[in-house]
Parts: structure tokens; C-alpha cells; sequence
């Protein structure tokens, strides 16, 4: 049986491209010349606040809606034109899905791959492939409208995938879930990697932080960002470490005396059982503050570099 998802395989330069993508209503002004190139085979985790214009270009590159100016291609097919070949390029889910409460799962995807044209056997094998691929197999013939919303995010991602696309729009997948629904979700956007190029439009910080290897923050709007997940932590860090000792450690005095002595050392403070020592130099801390620990005896349980959080560089950035 083929996998029920397809490995990435193109020479195109982006799965998505955006150029000059503005949207107004009225006077408002939803989206601003937004230039997006996401690569084929990414979680790109697109971020914002409410309100932000996620939705507004998730409408946009699904062909929902057309933007005022610019242009955006999925696949290599343009979709801000009246293209019927686009909708064969990409799945989508959109932030509140509606299904046919009385249909079951098995009965919902025939229904989705007929509008695909699909044929007789290749739909019964692909609902199979779905069905396994995102946990519903055991609930196949259960009445939709008696399914969690986990399970409903799940038979929502299912139905995007029927066709084979090469991209995936999800349009805050996790926004209405559970703590256990969200885990499920989470988990199954993670294991499409490398199989399909996920646009993944959220304002939860710890999802895109979980699964997202790049990442877009938009605002107001306007686009502030786009970078790899790492590297825009790496541009964002900063130059601390914590030590964690012994609750009783009798030493603890002394260690912070030594590091404020240091003078690769800007801060150092004693808080509890832990020191957070701030660095001048990223590099030279690195390298001297192990040996300075081993020099003093000092018994550790943790030292760490500290890195932001998504929500610290968020937070900083859409002020």
C-alpha cells in the first residue's frame, strides 16, 4: 500500500510564495504587502494576535478571498486567479469546521474524494490510508457528531489530505482544544514533516515553539519576520546561564564571590538555590564557566544557558 502521504519531491523554489499580498475592508486595512516564500517540506508556523490578518491570507491563498493587490502561488499554480487547478494543490482546514454530523468519518471522506474525482478503488484505499494515518480507524463507522474535538481537528486534517495535495493550510487547528486534543493534533502536524508542506496559522506560542521548524510573525497586518525557528532564537538570546546547587550547598556564597570576580562577568545573583550569572562575552562564558565550576567543588544540578521563549521574542517584537 502507497504511504498515505506522499514524500516531498519538487524542484519549485517554495511550496507558498506571497508577493506585494495586501487586503483592505473598507478603510480597514487587513493585510499590508506581505512577501512570504515558505519551503516545500516546512511546519511553517505562521503567528500573530487575533486580528493580526492570519485568517485574512489563509482565505486568500485557499481562494476564498481575493486580496486588493499583490499575487501568491501554492505549488507553483497561481491562486489570486480563478484557477481550478489550485484547489487540486493544496488541503485546507479552516478554523471552525462544520461536517455533516450524521455522516460517519468513512462516509465523510467518500464523500470529499468524489468531489476530487477520485475513482471507486483508489477512494476506498485512500480513506483507509486517512483513517489509519490520523487515529480514526476504530471510529470509522461512529457518527461524526458524537466525536471530541480532537477527533473532529483529526477528520478535519484527514479530508484536507484525501487528494494527495502537497501543501496543507490549517487555520488555528488547536485554538478550541483540550489539552488532550491538542496533544493528538499536535502530534500528527508533526509527523507530516518532510511529507507535506504545512502553513499553520496559530496565536498559541507554545504550539508553533512544539512543531514549527519556521516561523512568520505577523502584526497588524504587516509582516515583521520570517525566519528559522533556531536561528531566531539564536538571534534572540541572551547571555545568562542559571546554576542549580544544593539546597544546603555551604559554598554558595563563595561561588557567587567568584563569578562577580570574573571579568567576563557583567551580573551575578543568588536566588534560593540557583545563580544567574550574566555574561559580557557569549563566546568567553562559555568557554570559563564550566572550569570555574569544577575549580570550586562546587555539587550542581543543572547549569543552563538560557534561551527565549517564542512568547519573549513575540512579545518584544508586536509590541
Amino acid at each position: 500500500m502507497d504511504s498515505p502521504v506522499e514524500p516531498i519531491s519538487s524542484g519549485k523554489e517554495a511550496a507558498i510564495r506571497c508577493v506585494n499580498l495586501s487586503r483592505s475592508y473598507g478603510e480597514v486595512q487587513a493585510l499590508q504587502n506581505l512577501n512570504l516564500a515558505v519551503p516545500y517540506g516546512s511546519i511553517f508556523g505562521f503567528l500573530g494576535r487575533n486580528g493580526a490578518g492570519k485568517t485574512t491570507t489563509m482565505r486568500i491563498l485557499a481562494g476564498l478571498a481575493h486580496p486588493s493587490t499583490g499575487s501568491a502561488w501554492v505549488d507553483g499554480v497561481e491562486v489570486t486567479r480563478t484557477d481550478r487547478a489550485a484547489c487540486q494543490r493544496f488541503g485546507y482546514l479552516p478554523q471552525d469546521p462544520k461536517f455533516y454530523r450524521w455522516m460517519t468519518p468513512t462516509e465523510y471522506l467518500d464523500y470529499v474524494a468524489r468531489l476530487f474525482n477520485l475513482p471507486l478503488q483508489e477512494r476506498k484505499s485512500r480513506i483507509a490510508e486517512m483513517l489509519q494515518l490520523v487515529d480514526l480507524k476504530s471510529a470509522a463507522r461512529r457518527r461524526i457528531g458524537g466525536f471530541s474535538g480532537g477527533m473532529v481537528q483529526r477528520l478535519g486534517i484527514a479530508q484536507a489530505l484525501i487528494h494527495r495535495p502537497p501543501v496543507l493550510f490549517l487555520d488555528e487547528p488547536t485554538s478550541a482544544l483540550d489539552p488532550a486534543g491538542r496533544y493528538e493534533v499536535l502530534e500528527l502536524i508533526a509527523s507530516l514533516r518532510g511529507k507535506v508542506t504545512v502553513f499553520f496559522s496559530t496565536h498559541i506560542l507554545n504550539d508553533v515553539e512544539r512543531v514549527c521548524d519556521t516561523v512568520a510573525i505577523i502584526h497588524q497586518g504587516k509582516l515583521l519576520l520570517e525566519s528559522g525557528r533556531e536561528e531566531l532564537v539564536n538571534q534572540y538570546a541572551v547571555n545568562t546561564a542559571e546554576i542549580e546547587f544544593e539546597n544546603h550547598a555551604a559554598d554558595a556564597g563563595r561561588l557567587l564571590e567568584a563569578f562577580k570576580a570574573q571579568p567576563w562577568v557583567e551580573t551575578a545573583q543568588l536566588e534560593h538555590n540557583l545563580i544567574r550569572v550574566t555574561v559580557t562575552d557569549l563566546a568567553q562564558g562559555r568557554r570559563a564557566l564550566l572550569p570555574l565550576l569544577a575549580n570550586t567543588g562546587t555539587l550542581v544540578n543543572r547549569v543552563e544557558w538560557v534561551r527565549p521563549s517564542l512568547e519573549e521574542i513575540f512579545l518584544k517584537l508586536s509590541q
